[in-house]
C-alpha cells in the first residue's frame, strides 16, 4: 500500500510581545500575541529526517523580536505583512506564510501609565504566498447586550422543545467578526475602528426576531458603509438571560431579574458576500490556504 506526504506546515505559535515607544516623556504601548506558520518544499525533513530546508521556529520568534525593534509595529496588518512577505522573499524553500496577531488593548491613564482596556481583542491575518497578499482583519469576545427589542417565535416545535416563545428578551452576545480586505493595502486603523463602530451600530438598531437575523444585519452594514472589505464571517454566541422564577418568594419578574446562563449556548456563524464579489469559499480558502 503506497502512502504520500500531505499538506503540511509549521512554526512559531504565541509569540508574546510587547512593544514600548519611547518617544521623549510620552509612551506608546503594542501588547501582542504573535503567531507565525509557513510552508513550502519541506518533504525532506519528514521523509528523511534532513533538516536542510527547515528555518527553526526559534528563528521565527526571534525575527518577530527583532523585527519589532527595527521596523516599529504600528498598525498589526502592515506589521504582519512586513513578516511574511520577510519569510517567504527570504527563504528559498518556504512558499507560503501565514502571520496570525493579536493585539490587546490598553488605555492612557498618563505620560506612562495605561490600564489594560476591555475584553475585545483585535486580530489580524495575513497571508502571502511571493505573488499575492491577503490581509483579514476583525475582532474576538466584543460583548453586546440589547435589553429589549428582541424576540424569538414561530420556531419547529418537536417532541423535545421546551422552549417557550418570547417577544421580549435580553439578547447578549461576544461578537468574533474577521473581514477580508478587497487588497492587501489601506489605513488599517482607521479601517478597524470604523468596522468596530458600523458591527456595534447595526446590533443597536436592528430590531431582532433571531440572533440570524441580527448577524446578517451587522455583516450587511458594515459591507454596505465600507467598500474596501468583500466579505465579512461573524461567529455570534447566544448568550442566554434566563428570567429568575421569584413565584415562591411572593414576587413577580417583569423581565428584570435574570441568570446569565454561560453553558451551553447557542452559536450563531455565517458570511456575507457582496454580490459581485467572488464563489462564496473561495476567497476565504486564499485567505487562510497558507
Amino acid at each position: 500500500m503506497g502512502m504520500t506526504l500531505g499538506p503540511n506546515r509549521y512554526g512559531k505559535a504565541e509569540i508574546r510581545l510587547v512593544r514600548v515607544a519611547r518617544d521623549g516623556g510620552r509612551h506608546d504601548l503594542k501588547d501582542l500575541n504573535v503567531s507565525v506558520t509557513v510552508a513550502g518544499d519541506l518533504r525532506a525533513t519528514h521523509l528523511t529526517g534532513d533538516n536542510a530546508p527547515v528555518l527553526p521556529t526559534d528563528s521565527q520568534k526571534n525575527t518577530v523580536y527583532a523585527f519589532a525593534r527595527r521596523y516599529g509595529v504600528g498598525e498589526i496588518e502592515e506589521f504582519g505583512l512586513t513578516l511574511a512577505r520577510h519569510f517567504v522573499d527570504s527563504q528559498p524553500t518556504i512558499a507560503r506564510a501565514r502571520v496570525h496577531v493579536e493585539e490587546y488593548g490598553w488605555q492612557r491613564l498618563g505620560p506612562h501609565s495605561f490600564q489594560r482596556a476591555g475584553t475585545e481583542t483585535r486580530t489580524a491575518t495575513v497571508s502571502y504566498d511571493g505573488n499575492a497578499a491577503w490581509v483579514v482583519s476583525g475582532l474576538t469576545d466584543l460583548v453586546l447586550l440589547n435589553s429589549t427589542d428582541s424576540e424569538f417565535r414561530g420556531y419547529v416545535k418537536d417532541p423535545y422543545t421546551t422552549l417557550p416563545e418570547t417577544d421580549d428578551r435580553v439578547l447578549a452576545t461576544a461578537v468574533n467578526a474577521r473581514w477580508r480586505h478587497a487588497a492587501a493595502e489601506g489605513d488599517w486603523g482607521e479601517e478597524y475602528a470604523a468596522a468596530r463602530a458600523l458591527l456595534c451600530e447595526a446590533f443597536v438598531d436592528t430590531y431582532s426576531r433571531s440572533l440570524q437575523q441580527t448577524l446578517y444585519a451587522m455583516g450587511e452594514r458594515l459591507l454596505a458603509h465600507r467598500r474596501e472589505i468583500a466579505e465579512v464571517r461573524l461567529s455570534l454566541p447566544n448568550k442566554h438571560h434566563l428570567v429568575v422564577d421569584l413565584s415562591p418568594f411572593g414576587l413577580d419578574n417583569p423581565n428584570e431579574v435574570f441568570h446569565a446562563d454561560d453553558r451551553p449556548y447557542g452559536l450563531i456563524e455565517g458570511t456575507v458576500l457582496r454580490d459581485d464579489g467572488p464563489a462564496p469559499g473561495l476567497a476565504w480558502e486564499a485567505a487562510w490556504s497558507s
